[in-house]
């Protein structure tokens, strides 16, 4: 779903899932937005599991997701993600030591000069 506001496209998403009598247990909620305390609840109440977004977070988003036990991702970007509640649940099916290193597409702006810095 989209719309202007973030939360309305959250709530387009619970309607159409109320109406459609769609449990949440098996869905991965993702969005573009960044993971506050309002995207938590919202994602508890639809009984998502997992909530991801590419964009940040809130310490309170973060807080209220480990009491939840909702499993937030946030800055998920190429291969590279946070894994801020529920990291325990993950289960890597390759050796990240023989993953290849991803494009230079996924990289934050400066990512190269702050790596050549802390080198």
């Amino acid at each position: 779903m989209e719309d202007v506001g973030r939360h309305n496209a959250v709530d387009k998403i619970a309607g159409w899932m109320f109406q459609n009598n769609c449990p949440g247990g098996d869905k991965i909620f993702y969005t573009t937005g960044r993971l506050t305390s309002e995207m938590v609840i919202k994602t508890v109440r639809m009984g998502i599991p997992i909530l991801v977004s590419r964009s940040g977070f809130t310490a309170w988003g973060v807080e209220l997701a480990q009491e939840a036990g909702v499993m937030l991702i946030g800055r998920c970007k190429g291969k590279r993600f946070l894994a801020l509640a529920g990291a325990e649940r993950i289960i890597f099916d390759a050796d990240l030591r023989y993953v290849a290193e991803e494009s230079a597409q996924h990289w934050r702006k400066n990512s190269r000069e702050a790596e050549a810095h802390e080198g």
